[in-house]
């Protein structure tokens, strides 16, 4: 409990003092954001606001991961250290950062809204995702357990296996899993960033959510509990670690990313974050559950699909005036507090509707309500 609090702690005062440096360094270079010109109009106003706070973001992630593993070891020699699934899950984050990133610094150098082509992101992302993908899959620790499971997920392994089609199409298998899951992502949280600490305070409530689970598993490890359901998580204290510390690090960005912005934290911040989220689905064995837990990405990915079928079927017609769902409340006529705070309410519910089955699915197993 300790190094989560301290992993908090620093990515909170390393992104709270950080980011406004870093937002000195994008304005004097003048790294300004390019608006769509069929958004809302009242978005045109952000035009030059400094991009890719996501360096912020991440880089007060790993800054503080890795000062909270040092101090850590020399206050408490016999602590654990770094482990492969925390490291692994800030490589599909850092390695997604950076395809945003690229995407950012183009968009900046050529003055416009465009930015990496889609077959170059999904390539790109393709080889980061099979790259963690195979990682924890197939890198066991001393005792021969791996991070992740070739096991689909809920909230916990179940029963369907990738492996059954055999060693090596199980593992191509996952691998695609792993690409879809993160693939959603990271196009969830990008197409949430639009609006003024929309993205960064719906995350901090999810990966909130994450933390609570993995500090959870750690108490109810396989082979340290005497009876009922026990969770094989590797290494879920340093995943609750590391989600400390990105939620740290976004309340910190929070501070200057809520309306109105000082910064945004573009591509590099969404996608970074996608990975992250990804991971943990991934590593904490909870793939399916991802759904609800992440629930009001979900819905504002979906409201896209469907105003996209609807207009190529109909001929044009649309079901909202503008997707993602939070523009359509804007052309409205809702302020923009008014949706982000609602929406952070909505994943909020969505976070606790989540827990709640993760918590439940343990009560069922051990018969009932506990007294």
């Amino acid at each position: 409990m300790i190094q989560i609090l301290m992993a908090a702690g620093l990515a909170l005062v390393l992104s709270l003092f950080g980011t406004p440096a870093f937002i000195k360094f994008l304005a004097r270079r003048g790294y300004g954001q390019f608006i769509r010109d069929d958004g809302p109009t009242s978005h045109h106003t952000k035009r030059g606001t400094p991009t890719m706070g996501g360096v912020a973001i991440l880089g007060s992630v790993v800054l503080a991961y890795g000062l909270t593993h040092l101090a850590s070891g020399l206050l408490w020699p016999a602590y654990g250290g770094m482990t492969l699934s925390g490291l692994s899950a800030l490589l599909l984050m850092l390695g997604m950062g950076l395809v945003g990133f690229i995407d950012d610094y183009k968009k900046i150098a050529k003055k416009q809204n465009l930015g990496l082509s889609p077959l170059g992101k999904i390539v790109l992302q393709g080889l980061i995702g099979t790259a963690f993908a195979l990682l924890v899959l197939l890198v066991p620790d001393p005792e021969g357990s791996t991070a992740a499971s070739s096991a689909i997920s809920f909230t916990r392994d179940t029963a369907l296996d990738l492996a059954f089609a055999g060693s090596v199409l199980g593992a191509l298998l996952f691998v695609v899993w792993v690409n879809l899951i993160a693939t959603a992502t990271t196009n969830a949280v990008n197409l949430t960033d639009g609006l003024d600490g929309l993205a960064t305070g719906a995350s901090i409530l999810v990966f909130s959510g994450y933390m609570l689970i993995a500090m959870w598993q750690n108490t109810h490890l396989c082979g340290t509990v005497a009876e009922g359901v026990c969770y094989e998580v590797r290494d879920a204290a340093d995943l609750a670690l590391t989600a400390s510390a990105l939620v740290g690090a976004l309340v910190g960005f929070l501070w200057w990313n809520t309306s109105p912005a000082k910064i945004f934290m573009g591509d590099t911040g969404s996608l970074g974050l996608g990975g992250a989220l990804a991971a943990f689905a991934v590593l904490t064995r909870t793939e399916l559950l991802l759904v609800l837990i992440a629930g009001l990405f979900v819905v504002i990915t979906v409201s896209v699909i469907l105003q996209v079928g609807y207009f190529k079927l109909s001929g044009g017609k649309r079901i909202f005036k503008m997707a993602p769902l939070q523009h359509h409340f804007e052309l409205k006529g809702w302020n923009e507090v008014t949706i982000v705070v609602r929406f952070w309410i909505i994943a909020g519910l969505f976070v606790a509707a989540a827990l709640g089955v993760f918590y439940g699915d343990w009560l069922l197993s051990h018969g009932g309500m506990i007294q």
